[in-house]
């Protein structure tokens, strides 16, 4: 009878045993940024916001980086509202690098109204900047990590935005000359951090990267296109903060001196689930641009 009893009981406790709910996986990047509160998000200015209407009809939305860059940026605003990127192209498409866009050299469309010899606004002092450094190594800097929402790193001394996936910059000849805005370019392959603080970085497309991407690649030297029939034509420019208040899109950046932030960051470096054998445990700074979301009137 105690066999029987004890048989009886262990088996009882190999179904108890069996029905134990699974542990709960924790949650993913995506999983914390849905369950994010309001307070978590901050608005993203109107006049730090362009959409760029192509030939195609396809628009691409960027973000200005005037705390950064604000020489650089306010000849962007200037050549916007002035209208000199309406009619303006896609000068090149280099094939894991970047797309380029303005005027050709062979059009002489006066930019006006801007600082023609800007001085180089490749880094700003460290101390005071406000780094949220990352928990990792960087290769190419003592520390990396976000400024009010952008990618920096800093030798303890400067700091400076970083050339990611995205980001905005722009174009220059040899030094002196540090570029007066008239041509952009975005970075579209492994992240070429080789040119941090060798340029202007003015700001990041949040919408429409695609529409950029993927362009065919240009045929000649540096990805440029040989010919105007290559090119895409920019329909035109605007300042967001232009646009009649029921036509401005809004968006909204991740806080990175919040908690939502910092829970975000270390789900991005220890993924897990089904497909994940093994957490990286580490995330490069490239990797973990903060999230930019497209806002609703809710979330306004």
């Amino acid at each position: 009878m105690r066999i029987l009893a004890t048989g009886l009981a262990a088996g009882l406790g190999l179904v108890l045993m069996a029905a134990a709910p699974a542990p709960k996986a924790p949650p993913s990047p995506q999983d914390i940024l849905d369950a994010a509160p309001a307070s978590a998000w901050k608005d993203i200015a109107a006049d730090d916001l362009v959409v760029m209407t192509l030939a195609d009809g396809n628009t691409v939305t960027y973000q200005l980086a005037a705390k950064f860059a604000p020489v650089h940026v306010a000849n962007i605003r200037q050549l916007v509202r002035s209208g000199y990127f309406d009619g303006a192209v896609i000068l090149r498409v280099q094939d894991g690098y970047v797309v380029q866009w303005g005027r050709p050299d062979e059009d002489k469309t006066e930019a006006k109204g801007i600082e023609k010899h800007p001085p180089a606004e490749y880094d700003f002092p460290g101390k005071g900047a406000g780094l949220v450094p990352l928990p990792w190594p960087d290769s190419y800097a003592k520390s990396a990590g976000a400024i009010d929402g952008w990618p920096a790193a800093s030798d303890g001394k400067s700091a400076w935005l970083v050339h990611c996936y995205g980001m905005i910059g722009v174009a220059r000849d040899v030094a002196p000359d540090t570029g007066d805005s008239t041509q952009l370019y975005t970075v579209i392959g492994q992240a070429p951090r080789h040119l941090d603080r060798n340029l202007a970085i003015v700001g990041r497309v949040i919408k429409g990267m695609e529409f950029l991407t993927a362009r065919p690649r240009g045929t000649g030297d540096l990805g440029f296109y040989k010919t105007d029939a290559e090119r895409v034509k920019i329909v035109s420019a605007k300042m967001v903060s232009d646009l009649p208040a029921a036509d401005r899109p809004a968006f909204q950046v991740l806080d990175t001196h919040s908690g939502t932030f910092e829970r975000w960051l270390h789900a991005k470096a220890n993924r897990s689930g089904a497909f994940f054998v093994r957490p990286a445990g580490a995330l490069d700074i490239c990797n973990a641009l903060t999230p930019v979301r497209k806002a609703t009137q809710a979330q306004l």
